[in-house]
C-alpha cells in the first residue's frame, strides 16, 4: 500500500490508504467491527473509551480519523512513521505548561475538517472500569470551531474486554496474549448523539457528560448481551 499512499501525498491529496491499512491489519488481527449509530464524518472530535491497542485499528479503520497520542509514540520505530501518516496530534500530557498550546493543536486539527479521535482517560482501562476523563485537552472544543462537534464513541469488546485489555506495562506481552486467542473478536462501535451546544462551553462539563454517555451505553449493551453490567461507574 506504500506506493499509492506516497502518490497521494506527492499530489498533496488526502490519502485513503492509512484507513484501508488499519482496517486490513485489524482484519488480520482477528477483529470484526460492527458499527451502530450515525457518525459525524468531518469537523468532529471523537471522544472514546480506551481498552486496547486494537481500538486504533477498529476506530481508525472505520473512520480514517487522526488520533491524539502521547509524544513518545512519534519516536517509536515504524509505528511513529505510521502515526505520522494518519495526521496524529502529539501531546506531552505531563507538561502542564504546554496544555493550552496542545489544546490549540487539537482544535486546529478538527478545524481542518478531518475527524480526530481522543482517548481522554489518558491510558487504557481494565475492561470493566472507565477511568475519569481528563478535561485538559477537551478545552480544544470549548466554543468549538464553526460547524465542529464532539461525538462520544463507545468501543465495546463484549465479554472479552477484560481478557484483552492492555494493562501490562509493555506492549509485547499483551500483543502475544491477544493474537494467540482462538477465533475472531467482535468489536462494536457505537456512535452516540453529539454533545449539544449547552455542554460545549466548559471543558469539565464536556468530560463528564461524554463519560456518562459512554458508561451508560456500555452498561446498557452489557445488560442486553449478557444480563449483567460489565462496566462500573
Amino acid at each position: 500500500m506504500l506506493v499509492p499512499h506516497l502518490l497521494f501525498r506527492g499530489l498533496r491529496q488526502r490519502s485513503p490508504i492509512p484507513r484501508l491499512y488499519l482496517k486490513y491489519v485489524g482484519w488480520i488481527a482477528g477483529i470484526d467491527v460492527r458499527v451502530h449509530g450515525t457518525r459525524v464524518r468531518d469537523h468532529v472530535l471523537y471522544v472514546a473509551n480506551h481498552v486496547s491497542w486494537m481500538d486504533i485499528l477498529a476506530l481508525g479503520g472505520e473512520t480514517g480519523c487522526a488520533f491524539v497520542s502521547k509524544a513518545e509514540v512519534e519516536q517509536w520505530p515504524v509505528i511513529g512513521w505510521l502515526a505520522d501518516q494518519v495526521g496524529t496530534v502529539y501531546v506531552k500530557r505531563e507538561d502542564r505548561r504546554a496544555v493550552i498550546g496542545q489544546a490549540d493543536d487539537v482544535r486546529g486539527a478538527v478545524a481542518k475538517g478531518s475527524p480526530v479521535a481522543l482517548f481522554p482517560e489518558g491510558t487504557t482501562n481494565d475492561g470493566v472500569t472507565i477511568k475519569p476523563f481528563r478535561a485538559s485537552l477537551l478545552a480544544s472544543m470549548v466554543d468549538p470551531p464553526k460547524g465542529a462537534r464532539v461525538q462520544p464513541v463507545v468501543i465495546d469488546y463484549g465479554d472479552i474486554a477484560e481478557d484483552i485489555a492492555w494493562t501490562e506495562a509493555d506492549l509485547a506481552p499483551n500483543l502475544k496474549r491477544v493474537l494467540a486467542r482462538r477465533g475472531r473478536m467482535k468489536v462494536d462501535l457505537y456512535f452516540l448523539t453529539p454533545l449539544s451546544d449547552e455542554v460545549t462551553h466548559e471543558r469539565k462539563l464536556i468530560a463528564s457528560v461524554a463519560r456518562d454517555a459512554i458508561v451508560y451505553a456500555l452498561a446498557k449493551a452489557g445488560n442486553s448481551a449478557s444480563g449483567r453490567v460489565r462496566y462500573r461507574l
